[in-house]
């Protein structure tokens, strides 16, 4: 939309000093009058769709988007604000979920055929590939083997435990 305005600013100046030139040439030659008095038109006539075109394209995006000025009052008042995502963003967020919700099934598995973890005793939840670990473990070093375990997982981004480790009985 940016570039469209930006050519339409240029197209003005650049039609501003065509008509500078064309009625300096007019002046000097009778005949090239008419002709720039047909260009002008035609000139007039393009400038004159070349808006109407601007207008539909703002009042469909006005229509898709719902932000028409009883739709923003709306939801003004029962929300306080107006939102809009694009279709793509949802996909995006739909996709890390489910990125995460597989993150967080490979680690658990992982865990339960570690015989020196428990998947009972370690709860893991991700977002957005962030991975959170607690619970407990038998020994420090099964922390690391724990943070390890979920650093290899697909769609992992990173780790942070506050996994402890249980007193002996």
């Amino acid at each position: 939309m940016r570039g469209f305005f930006n050519g339409l600013v240029l197209g003005i100046i650049l039609g501003a000093v065509g008509f500078w030139f064309v009625q300096k040439k007019a002046n000097e030659h009778p005949e090239a009058q008419q002709r720039f008095e047909d260009s002008a038109a035609q000139l007039r006539t393009n400038a004159t769709d070349m808006a109407h075109n601007l207008s539909d394209a703002v009042r469909a995006k006005l229509d898709t988007l719902d932000l028409h000025g009883d739709q923003i009052t709306n939801e003004l008042a029962t929300t306080g604000k107006v939102f809009r995502a694009k279709a793509q963003a949802a996909g995006v967020a739909i996709a890390d979920a489910a990125s995460d919700a597989r993150a967080v099934t490979e680690i658990k598995a992982k865990y339960a055929e570690d015989s020196t973890l428990s998947a009972w005793s370690i709860s893991v939840s991700c977002t957005q590939g962030h991975v959170s670990l607690s619970g407990t473990v038998s020994s420090a070093d099964d922390i690391g083997r724990a943070v390890a375990i979920a650093y290899d997982a697909d769609g992992v981004v990173d780790v942070t435990s506050t996994l402890t480790v249980k007193p002996k009985q």
